[in-house]
């Protein structure tokens, strides 16, 4: 990519996309806590996604694009919260939805998406190829294929979380993220940027799934095998074709954190913030707790990306 070369999405896009969203996706709250902030070190406002509709971020990017595009029907494949969040969305503009899931997804976001009037069909996320099965389900029904992260619309939608977090903070040092394939990041980093071009932009992988931080110091999208970690919605092996570009040019930094870790921050926004949190969402607030990411004064906006996590699963996690 050079200089003079667009990025996939602009702030213009994202602006678009708010105004679609608009009455439709839920503005979340920024949480806090002085207990964490004393942790920390900073004023750390927390991003609540996971009380946005379908649980998670999710929702914002799927719904822009099924309200830009109009189709009939439509199709993608996901371990659960994007594809929670396009069933929803299709129904919510009268399409029908299908879509692929690992065949060891959480039930409960398996069960979630057929409720929302889904057709899922499973796959195996360690031998198949995810994205082939998803072109070929598209062709085969007709639908449109609405990628979970690598599709500029999905990547405006997410970046009204960004959008929301300029808009509260004044004095934003930093905005910590979830990086899976890195539609949230893109978009974030598109309105941070933009706005608040002095506050830094930083991403968190699972120690076992960090494709994104390779990248970024190889200078090149860097494959990975699928991760072993806890984090079932940042099990990806490389960054998108569409927010690699993004990430390059506008994040400062990926950093990782282990699955103990996450359980950690699991369990503290359970207790002190009484926030449910599945493992995705509390990974930018561990690695907030594990020192990896630079304080420099003012506030850090970490993005708790969703909360959908079975009960038994969560007591599991956060009994060890």
């Amino acid at each position: 990519m050079t200089a003079t070369t667009p990025l996939p999405i602009s702030i213009d896009d994202v602006h678009a996309a708010a105004a679609r969203l608009d009455g439709v996706a839920h503005r979340t709250p920024l949480l806090r806590s002085r207990t964490l902030d004393a942790r920390i070190g900073a004023p750390v406002a927390l991003k609540a996604e996971n009380l946005q509709r379908a649980g998670a971020f999710k929702f914002r990017g799927a719904c822009n694009a099924v309200a830009a595009l109009r189709p009939d029907g439509v199709c993608s494949v996901s371990s659960g919260n994007h594809a929670q969040a396009l069933a929803l969305a299709a129904r919510e503009h009268g399409a029908r939805a299908t879509i692929l899931m690992p065949a060891d997804a959480p039930a409960s976001k398996r069960a979630a998406t057929e409720g929302y009037g889904a057709e899922v069909i499973e796959f195996d996320r360690y031998a198949d190829d995810r994205d082939a099965l998803a072109r070929e389900l598209a062709a085969e029904r007709g639908f449109t294929l609405v990628h979970p992260y690598d599709d500029p619309l999905v990547m405006a939608g997410q970046g009204t979380v960004g959008l929301e977090l300029v808009g509260e903070l004044d004095d934003l040092d930093a905005v910590v993220v979830p990086v899976g394939g890195g539609g949230l990041i893109a978009g974030v980093a598109t309105a941070v940027r933009a706005l608040h071009p002095q506050a830094r932009v930083v991403g968190v992988e699972p120690e076992a799934g960090d494709d994104v931080a390779r990248s970024l110091r190889a200078g090149e999208r860097v494959s990975v095998d699928v991760p072993q970690t806890i984090a079932d919605g940042q099990q990806v092996t490389t960054p998108g074709e569409h927010t690699w570009p993004v990430i390059r040019a506008l994040v400062d930094d990926v950093v990782t954190v282990a699955d103990a870790e996450i359980v950690d921050a699991m369990r503290l926004l359970f207790e002190r913030v009484k926030v449910v949190a599945e493992p995705s969402g509390a990974t930018a607030l561990a690695a907030l707790m594990a020192g990896r990411v630079a304080l420099r004064g003012g506030s850090v906006g970490v993005v708790i990306s969703g909360g959908n996590v079975d009960a038994a699963r969560f007591a599991a996690l956060t009994a060890t």
